[in-house]
């Protein structure tokens, strides 16, 4: 797939940070557009994250279901998390499962990745298909998070997308791919 179009390309000119928390980092930053003209882009600078479709034996997959204060409620989800600074993917993905879920896995398949928000964020979020799962420990969560383990078939995890009750886009995009891996061998 082609990835430099230089006459789509904005070159950077200065850029100022406007906030910095635990997740976020806010830019503002002046550039010059294809054309000359010059203007500014804000957006968000994100560390990056991991999705896991964990796949018990008999088929079902675990999901977790969190409340989102953003939105004001909870939502049901794949399990994911932010990766370390320095932290491989795999290692974050193997991390987040056992954290939120209790559950590891023996066979583990980078599906790809995606990007969530491409016109306000730099986030990443890669994704994995991890299969011979077994639960090894109770749920481990950081300070301040709650969330209830559940375990649905794919064809109720599709279901869910299509009636809006899974809204969420990692999580989407994630199963999608994984019904493609599990059913057409993808």
């Amino acid at each position: 797939m082609k990835t430099d179009y230089p006459h789509l390309h904005e070159e950077q000119l200065e850029s100022t940070q406007v906030f910095r928390g635990r997740l976020l980092d806010v830019r503002l930053d002046r550039v010059r557009l294809p054309d000359g003209e010059e203007c500014q882009r804000e957006y968000v600078r994100h560390q990056g994250a991991v999705a896991v479709i964990a796949q018990l034996d008999n088929g079902q997959l675990l999901l977790v279901r969190q409340h989102r204060y953003p939105l004001r409620r909870a939502f049901l989800e794949l399990p994911a998390g932010k990766i370390d600074p320095g932290e491989a993917i795999l290692d974050t993905a193997t991390r987040e499962l056992r954290e939120e879920t209790g559950y590891s896995a023996a066979d583990w398949r980078h599906l790809g990745v995606m990007h969530p928000c491409v016109g306000y964020s730099d986030e990443r979020i890669e994704i994995f298909l991890a299969r011979g799962v077994r639960r090894e420990a109770e749920q481990n969560l950081d300070s301040g998070e709650f969330m209830d383990v559940l375990s649905l078939s794919l064809e109720d995890v599709l279901a869910a997308i299509k009636c809006g009750e899974i809204t969420d886009a990692k999580t989407i995009t994630g199963l999608f791919w994984a019904e493609k891996a599990i059913l057409a061998g993808w």
